[in-house]
């Protein structure tokens, strides 16, 4: 092993995939790789599963989806050989097959009495894997060791974890291979890499965003950099996928936890970065059994790359919160219209704050033209509801057009007599039945307009305004709401563009308007009330007495509680929306629709203090 400082480009192919489309997803990685041989790259990374997408959920357990992908995987060394890339090492993620049965807690790993038998029939393991290609084979596989199973992962479900860390010398530098979650744990893979011996440790990711995630990462990286004495290239995906949204925020870390580049967020993006290693600073390169795993070592070539000039490195500028948020939602709503398929969207202009936003969105996602919006006024409605609605469509230049529906109404209150909240909800009932039927008609998709808070306390109305395939500000609390209006507007600003959001959408007290004068307040606490109940309660999981040791009101947390629990079976219901926060309602969140528990205040004990 040469003793002297040996220097490797790397790149990482921030990349966004599409779910089962192993062909697609091939040509991607061939696409991408070219990129990186033309930046000069020695290595290339590609994140989590990028063959076959992620998450993949119960397609994993179809026998000919698993060996679809093994077959990919192989055909794609090959194709990376014959198009000339056969000396870029290609670290691609991928859906592994193997013998025996599974999944298996992690420090259980199946043996010879787990094969397939008449009793236990299943022919194959599933294993969330990451290869290494080069020369047009697979040099090494390696298999997940760690599988999250909290929050929207469930790979518990699906995967058998590995045993094994494969380390393959390339160029006279010892390249350990990992997966996502395994970087996440402390004495996981990264510190049976420190006690083997290695000079780089390549992580291919899959990890959701949720606001203020990227400020996470780094610190994490930087701690199992320290723990695996070694540089660190951490590769994420981006782009949407129902629920979630990947935001990138690649990089790369030396050995002492220094940022040396990382990518911007949300879009597409090869990071390149020259690493300078020092194999005298490895003292000792074991093999077998190490820790909990059995290191094995792989040599491609001992010979140091020629020396050549650095190139200087990328380091992506922060994003604002807001901006953030904004670009996960727009990046969100987009995928998940382009990747199904979908020419257009439809959704109601109420001239309120939300249906504002979410219409400011879906025009920055898919442009003006693909999106129409539809005014549909009820005797209730304010002059300026109508008048904002316009001014909106005027603003982003969406399709517009206005159906009033009181006639609609009428009829049906001369078929069946309905008063009182029902009356009020038949007007959002035949609101959701006539976008539907346009939808229906041309083949847009109805976008739905609710938001968290709504969503939570049950604030919508079945078949009514919760109606859509597909709810943008559906993780959005309101109060967060109103501060993207703002932003969205002052970066119009800032761009010498016409703000989007009428002010008056932003300014006035908001409403359903199924009622003269209604407006929220006189149904909900204050937003800014019942968000931070919402905050503690539904995100961070607090019991009632933990809620008032938050000093939240009393009165206010028994009344959210109470909606919120009695909204389990609306929720359930509701469309898919983009994931931003900690905990999001859909498979992020799964409580029994049919549920006696509920959260009480705290008796006193005798002789205890209040």
């Amino acid at each position: 092993m040469n003793e002297q400082p040996v220097q490797l480009r790397v790149a990482m192919a921030q990349v966004d995939t599409r779910v089962g489309d192993l062909a697609g997803n091939s040509d991607l990685v061939l696409r991408w790789a070219a990129k990186a041989a033309e930046a000069g790259a020695h290595l290339v990374v590609f994140p989590e599963m990028t063959l076959t997408g992620y998450p993949p959920e119960d397609l994993v357990l179809r026998e000919s989806f698993a060996r679809a992908s093994e077959q990919a995987l192989v055909d794609l060394g090959a194709r990376l050989a014959a198009d000339g890339l056969g000396n870029l090492a290609v670290v691609v993620g991928y859906l592994a097959h193997t013998e025996g049965s599974g999944p298996a807690p992690v420090d259980e790993p199946p043996t010879d009495d787990d094969r397939p038998s008449d009793a236990n029939p299943r022919r194959g393991a599933p294993r969330n894997a990451a290869a290494l290609l080069h020369g047009g084979d697979v040099v090494v596989r390696y298999y997940k060791r760690h599988l999250p199973n909290y929050g929207v992962f469930d790979e518990a479900r699906y995967f058998v974890p590995g045993t094994e860390l494969p380390v393959v010398r390339l160029h006279g530098v010892d390249v350990a291979l990992t997966v996502c979650e395994d970087l996440w744990v402390e004495g996981g893979p990264c510190g049976v890499a420190g006690q083997a011996g290695v000079d780089l440790v390549v992580s291919p990711n899959a990890s959701p965003y949720e606001r203020a995630k990227d400020d996470l990462r780094l610190p994490l990286v930087q701690r199992r950099a320290a723990e695996a004495r070694a540089a660190i290239l951490y590769c994420n995906q981006v782009g949407g996928q129902d629920e979630l949204v990947f935001d990138g925020d690649s990089m790369a870390v030396s050995p002492t936890g220094e940022l040396l580049a990382r990518a911007p967020q949300f879009v597409e993006h090869l990071l390149t970065v020259d690493l300078a290693l020092d194999p005298s600073a490895v003292p000792e390169r074991r093999a077998g059994r190490v820790g909990p795993m059995t290191v094995t070592r792989h040599v491609l070539s001992e010979q140091p790359v020629d020396v050549y000039e650095a190139q200087p490195p990328t380091i992506a500028d922060p994003l604002s919160d807001c901006e953030e948020v904004w670009r996960a939602l727009v990046l969100g709503l987009r995928d998940f219209i382009d990747k199904n398929g979908m020419p257009s969207v439809v959704l109601g202009l109420s001239g309120g704050i939300d249906s504002a936003v979410v219409a400011a969105l879906a025009v920055d996602a898919l442009g003006a033209d693909r999106v129409h919006g539809v005014g549909l006024p009820s005797k209730w409605s304010s002059e300026h509801s109508l008048a904002d609605a316009e001014d909106l469509a005027h603003r982003t230049g969406l399709h517009y057009s206005a159906v009033p529906i009181a006639p609609m109404v009428d009829a049906f209150h001369g078929a069946a007599e309905l008063t009182g909240v029902a009356a009020e909800n038949l007007q959002a009932r035949v609101r959701g039945t006539l976008l539907m039927g346009l939808s229906n008609q041309h083949g847009h998709l109805l976008l739905t307009t609710g938001n968290k808070s709504e969503i939570a306390v049950g604030y919508s109305t079945l078949y009514g305004d919760s109606a859509g395939g597909f709810a943008p500000i559906k993780d959005v609390p309101k109060t967060l709401v109103w501060e993207l209006a703002r932003w969205r507007n002052d970066e119009a600003r800032r761009r010498g563009e016409t703000e989007p959001i009428p002010r008056n959408s932003i300014d006035k007290p908001p409403s359903a308007e199924l009622a003269p004068g209604q407006v929220d307040s006189d149904s909900l606490p204050s937003y800014e009330e019942l968000d931070a109940v919402i905050a503690d309660y539904v995100d961070g999981d607090l019991g009632m007495a933990e809620l008032l040791e938050r000093g939240h009101d009393p009165e206010v947390v028994a009344r959210v509680l109470r909606l919120v629990d009695g909204a389990e079976f609306k929720r359930r219901q509701s469309a898919p929306g983009t994931k931003i926060s900690l905990k999001a309602f859909g498979r992020d969140r799964r409580l029994p629709v049919t549920n006696r528990w509920r959260e009480t205040l705290p008796t006193v004990r005798e002789g205890a203090k209040p």
